[in-house]
């Protein structure tokens, strides 16, 4: 196939659009499922979303509707990268929804609820020959041939497609229940002959540069229910690649010219089959695109499809470069992708955590010595809440005065900030929420130790902040009941795809801390398999920055990095803290609280400042701050 000139996108991926609803309970009957997962879904979708992971310039061509499933449709997508300018909202459809269940080996039942579904809205008018002509690679489906509406819209694209030099790809993706062809409950039959479902496929296949689908799909397309026979009445049609997917066994590729090339799979122990082929066509287009032989790309569709298999959902599954090389390198050791702590590992930083950048987080998750405050000024301790309310305000303040509001934060605690918690999530502040009961030692959680389903109901935006007073020499009991607790957290947020933020204050103990210390704690928490997005460290000597950098770079290089605490220091001591931690690239920012808001929230608790006075005091604190961190920063 001859390789147009450069072009702004890679792939645009015409058809389903959707959410996931994955049921949380595996290996029961779907009828007893309590609780849904919710991931963005649409076999397009998806592949467009695997691309973007895998560092192709993806664009998303359907509709969703014009409510909350729909935003978070388009959320998801740009989120990963993929261009959503085609991706239009109609005002009149509902956003497609698919229940799917895990209920056992290949058992996989799913309800479609897509009657008169937005994404089957699309229209020829949603798109032009510029668009169009923009991209390499147009990729449709077939559930977009079932209604003359969307087929007329199919063709008109490939009609563009054609004229541009834009090649064509088919994925087959035939669901009989979507074309009408088996009733609502049966959405997991992935095969019913149909002369009008093959007539509707026939005159596209002349069209098309590649051809994908399973064996099933393959024999709708070609009309034959022996898929030989279904292949030769394809190529008599069509000089297209046809690539066959066959499961775990792998894939096949039938060139135009020359025989076919059979690419073994890869033997991982599968969870959820849902969503491999997506997978597959990801990879396989990536490799294609970046100029792969067929026998190179089909690998890396094969190695996509194995590491979602081995995982709950698809979109979220999608590996980065990163995780798929590294699978590539050791596939035959790694029976199970999602027992590997290095792939979860290299998933986790390279896919779910959001992008590294400096922050300027005011912290005020203070429980108890606002609590000590509140008595010691005769206030009761429902005037906490009313402070928290006021540095909120503060927050407010200086993101409409700095150039640089969307890197500002907050840590809050839902005990005395439940409705600034609100407030500023609603808002789209980066959001660390305190988890730890204050001064535990051994650390306690609250509102439970086994912190798994209190985080449940965390948004899901929400960064897990855990303070723990840990120093490495610290008597063997206490060591190991802290570690105990924090490994547990690390696994909880690991598995409900949340941001872990681990304070560490080691000095203040009765422990020497040098300039190896904190280096030892990082590294010892690094061999337990923890590895948080963020680490808030008491500001280090300057001799110890290197040894801090070393061991993150070692054990975790798609860490955040840190973040400096305050300790109710005086601002020329902070300042200080700065001037060390600026050159370093690993730290990105601070994380402080009593240094900005104590002495006004004293004030204020006493009387001497009122509300608004409180406001102006916090924020110019607040602003100071940011601009002594920025001025250092090279």
């Amino acid at each position: 196939m001859t390789e147009p000139a450069a072009r702004r996108l890679d792939v645009i991926c015409l058809g389903r659009a959707a959410v996931d609803l994955y049921g949380q309970q595996l290996g029961g009957r779907f009828e007893e499922v309590q609780t849904f997962a919710k991931y963005l879904g649409g076999s397009s979708a998806n592949v467009a979303f695997g691309l973007a992971r895998l560092g192709s310039r993806s664009s998303m061509l359907s509709r969703v509707g014009d409510e909350q499933m729909g935003r978070f449709v388009r959320e998801a997508l740009a989120g990963a990268g993929v261009d959503v300018s085609h991706l239009a909202t109609d005002p009149q459809r509902l956003t497609a929804l698919v229940l799917l269940g895990i209920c056992g080996r290949d058992e996989y039942p799913h309800i479609f609820y897509r009657e008169q579904c937005a994404d089957m809205g699309l229209d020829a008018g949603d798109f032009d020959a510029g668009y169009i002509a923009s991209s390499r690679l147009l990729a449709i489906t077939g559930t977009h041939l079932s209604t003359t509406g969307t087929a007329a819209a199919v063709m008109k694209a490939v009609g563009l497609a054609r004229a541009h030099g834009t090649r064509v790809v088919f994925d087959i993706d035939y669901r009989p229940v979507l074309w009408g062809l088996a009733n609502a409950g049966d959405g997991a039959n992935r095969f019913v002959a149909s002369a009008t479902v093959t007539a509707r496929m026939e005159p596209l296949l002349a069209h098309c540069d590649l051809i994908v689908g399973t064996e099933e799909e393959i024999r709708i397309a070609g009309g034959c229910e022996d898929t030989d026979q279904a292949l030769e009445a394809i190529r008599a049609a069509s000089e297209a690649t046809l690539v066959v997917k066959r499961g775990a066994a792998g894939c096949t590729v039938y060139p135009p010219d020359g025989g076919p090339i059979v690419v073994g799979g890869f033997g991982v122990e599968p969870l959820n089959t849902l969503g491999a082929g997506d997978a597959f066509l990801a990879g396989l287009l990536h490799g294609h695109l970046s100029g792969d032989d067929w026998r190179r790309a089909a690998t890396l569709g094969n190695a996509c499809g194995a590491l979602v298999v081995s995982r709950h959902g698809c979109a979220p599954a999608m590996p980065g470069r990163l995780e798929l090389e590294d699978f590539l390198a050791r596939a035959a050791s790694v029976p199970r992708p999602d027992l590997d702590p290095r792939l979860t590992q290299l998933h986790d930083a390279t896919t779910t955590r959001r992008p590294r950048r400096d922050l300027y987080v005011l912290a005020f998750d203070h429980r108890r010595q606002l609590e000590q405050l509140a008595a010691g000024a005769g206030q009761p301790l429902a005037r906490i809440d009313r402070l928290k309310g006021l540095v909120a305000d503060a927050v407010e303040r200086v993101a409409d005065r700095v150039p640089c509001g969307d890197r500002l934060g907050v840590i809050v605690d839902d005990r005395y900030g439940e409705s600034v918690l609100q407030r500023m999530t609603r808002a789209g502040y980066w959001v660390g929420r305190a988890i730890e009961i204050p001064g535990s030692r051994p650390l306690e959680l609250e509102p439970r130790n086994h912190s798994g389903l209190p985080l449940l109901a965390w948004p899901a935006g929400h960064v897990v902040k855990c303070l723990v007073f840990y120093h490495p020499d610290d008597p063997p009991e206490l060591r190991l009941a802290q570690e105990e607790r924090i490994v547990e957290l690390w696994r909880d947020t690991a598995a409900l795809g949340r941001e872990l933020l681990l304070e560490i204050i080691a000095g203040g103990r009765g422990h020497r801390v040098d300039e190896h210390t904190v280096a030892r704690a990082l590294r010892r928490f690094y061999h337990l398999g923890v590895s948080p997005a963020w680490w808030k460290l008491e500001p280090p000597a300057a001799a110890a920055w290197p040894h801090i950098e070393a061991a993150i770079a070692e054990h975790d290089p798609h860490c955040n990095g840190v973040l400096l605490l305050g300790l109710d220091a005086p601002e020329a001591q902070l300042r200080a803290s700065f001037e060390r931690a600026a050159p370093h690239a690993i730290c990105r920012g601070f994380a402080v609280g009593r240094s900005i808001f104590g002495q006004p929230a004293r004030d204020w608790m006493h009387g001497t400042l009122d509300d608004a006075a409180v406001v102006v005091e916090i924020a110019t604190r607040y602003e100071r701050m940011i601009d002594a961190w920025r001025s250092l920063r090279p």
